[in-house]
């Protein structure tokens, strides 16, 4: 693996070492320690919420959200077509069913006309309650990814989920770092929800965290991801709980890499600006761009290869590039193709089918050096004939 140039690998430059050793001088190896505390607060004012809460994965983040938000069987929550199944599989995790909205074809977020379209044509309200006319479920919740990096466009998202009375629950694995008019993604949803996953900009090697400026709902969420013991001596419950704490050394990890988080989104823009100078004019491919008031961190440079022009499609180019040593990937395909989830209500999807067949996502590790990246520039433009 030595001579692959991979897609996204971690990048420990900082205090790491010494945290974590730190966690193992101490013994504090476990769910208790003071880096879970550092960690969380470190979060919290990054991001500019009141309280935040570790968990065992973001996966377990958005899970643990949507419980607290009162989302229950049989509920609705809307949901991109376009993204990694996490959201969806924790919506199916508390009984309640997806529905999935397409992307917008600019900036591949969730399409802001179709989640209105969606609310006002196909949703009514009965005794208080918004209901979908065609499954007669009631929707409760809204959960916009921001994806690749890039943010969905929240001012309006907002006023949207407030007119309808929906939960808006970030999901903020893929952006820690975007700016959104001024603000950190994960700053205007009632909660966000966070991943350091491996591949992530900052890791833990696993993990999440649940932000929120709401005392209650951080406060339940924390009792939640503790087993929700009301007595610890005694061991009682009052709740079903869930073991999804994050563990001091983890969180030791967590925040040395919180420490260089500006640096890492410096260095993940600076790949992005070599690419799109490199790549910018090759017919056939269309680049990343940033919406007005948008700070991207670029988490995956991914571009949309138009086969006819470019003369291969994405997953030619794919195996292409890894006779060439270089890991590439396609987007993920839209979950309502999906068979898990064809019982699941769609609305309007479209665009997020032709990014599944058109996009490709390259090499954007922070570790990726300037000669290795002309390389798969060269590679991408060679394999056109430019």
């Amino acid at each position: 693996m030595k001579s692959v140039i991979p897609l996204s690998e971690p990048y420990l430059c900082g205090n790491e070492w010494r945290y974590v050793k730190q966690c193992l001088d101490t013994g504090w190896v476990s769910s208790v320690g003071s880096f879970v505390d550092r960690f969380e607060e470190k979060l919290a004012q990054y991001t500019n919420r009141k309280f935040a809460v570790a968990c065992s994965s973001g996966t377990a983040a958005l899970h643990t959200a949507l419980m607290v938000a009162g989302v229950a069987e049989g509920d609705e929550v809307i949901v991109p077509a376009l993204t990694f199944a996490a959201p969806a599989f924790a919506v199916r995790y508390v009984g309640a069913w997806p529905v999935f909205i397409d992307v917008e074809p600019s900036y591949w977020q969730l399409d802001l006309e179709k989640t209105a379209g969606f609310l006002s044509c196909d949703c009514k309200f009965v005794r208080g309650k918004l209901i979908n006319r065609r499954t007669k479920r009631a929707v409760k919740a809204i959960v916009p990814v921001h994806l690749l990096g890039h943010s969905v466009d929240m001012v309006p998202l907002m006023k949207l989920a407030r007119r309808y009375g929906l939960v808006v629950i970030e999901d903020v694995a893929e952006s820690i770092g975007s700016q959104y008019k001024d603000h950190q993604t994960g700053f205007y949803g009632d909660m966000a929800c966070f991943s350091f996953n491996g591949n992530k900009i900052v890791t833990c090697g696993g993990g999440g965290m649940l932000t929120s400026n709401e005392r209650t709902l951080a406060q339940r969420a924390r009792h939640l991801t503790t087993q929700a013991k009301t007595d610890s001596i005694e061991y009682v419950h009052d709740a079903i709980g869930y073991n999804y704490r994050l563990t001091n050394v983890q969180a030791a990890i967590g925040l040395a890499q919180m420490e260089k988080l500006d640096d890492f989104v410096e260095k993940k823009r600076a790949i992005a600006k070599r690419y799109h100078q490199g790549l910018l004019g090759v017919k056939g491919l269309v680049l990343p761009q940033e919406a007005a008031g948008v700070r991207s961190i670029f988490w995956l440079y991914t571009v949309l290869i138009n086969a006819k022009h470019y003369g291969m499609d994405s997953r030619m180019l794919m195996k292409k590039l890894s006779l060439a040593g270089i890991q590439s990937r396609p987007l993920w395909q839209p979950l309502q193709l999906q068979k898990i989830f064809q019982k699941c209500y769609a609305y309007q999807v479209t665009e997020a089918n032709r990014l599944y067949k058109e996009a490709l996502s390259i090499p954007s590790s922070m570790t990726l050096n300037t000669d290795q990246q002309r390389k798969i520039i060269d590679v991408i433009k060679s394999y056109r004939g430019v």
